[in-house]
């Protein structure tokens, strides 16, 4: 019973922190700074699930609910860049480039909330991820000191959803323990002005 009690914790800890600040593009509360999660490239291009997260920032951007978005992914090596391939969708899709700052270093969920935070000092945010993800990454962005409200973005529940909503159970004792203890992210480097240039140039008070 105790191994069922500790297996369920961590679950239970994000479905407390998140459940009430998941909304939709349409409802979700006005905040300066979008966070959009990197979810992988083709062939030097946005996937799917990365698109459709990237549309519902544009979305947020359009309407008004957000001025800047920052793009947060993995650019460990030459060839593989998510956070400019974010960029390109963006602006294609009409969010001007002066308005998009780019997290070079956001390997994991974790180390993209913190970064936020202490190198883009982002105090309050709307997140953007898959409806899988989104009740970790709000409860890490809160761990990290971003208070957050969360876009879920909706998939069919293909064979990648089925696989995200498994690792999702995995991750979910990762998350705890980094909730905990705080670790820092695998790169933080120096602070980075990018998101208050940004809010400066949209005209944000």
């Amino acid at each position: 019973m105790l191994g069922t009690v500790l297996a369920l914790a961590p679950a239970t800890w994000m479905h407390a922190a998140a459940d009430s600040r998941i909304r939709t593009v349409a409802d979700v509360p006005a905040r300066d700074v979008a966070v959009v999660f990197g979810a992988g490239l083709w062939e030097g291009r946005p996937t799917p699930y990365l698109a459709h997260r990237l549309d519902a920032a544009a979305e947020l951007y359009r309407t008004g609910k957000v001025r800047v978005v920052l793009v947060t992914g993995d650019n460990s090596r030459a060839e593989y860049d998510e956070p400019d391939a974010m960029r390109t969708y963006l602006t294609a899709r009409g969010v001007p480039d002066g308005r998009i700052v780019s997290d070079y270093a956001g390997f994991d969920t974790w180390d993209s909330c913190v970064r936020a935070k202490k190198i883009f000092g982002v105090d309050e945010a709307v997140l953007v991820t898959q409806g899988f993800h989104i009740k970790r990454a709000i409860a890490l962005c809160d761990a990290a000191g971003v208070e957050a409200y969360g876009v879920g973005v909706a998939e069919p529940h293909d064979a990648t959803w089925y696989y995200g909503g498994t690792r999702e159970m995995f991750a979910a004792g990762k998350a705890a323990l980094d909730a905990a203890f705080k670790p820092d992210p695998r790169f933080l480097g120096r602070q980075e002005p990018g998101v208050t240039e940004a809010l400066a140039s949209a005209g944000a008070p």
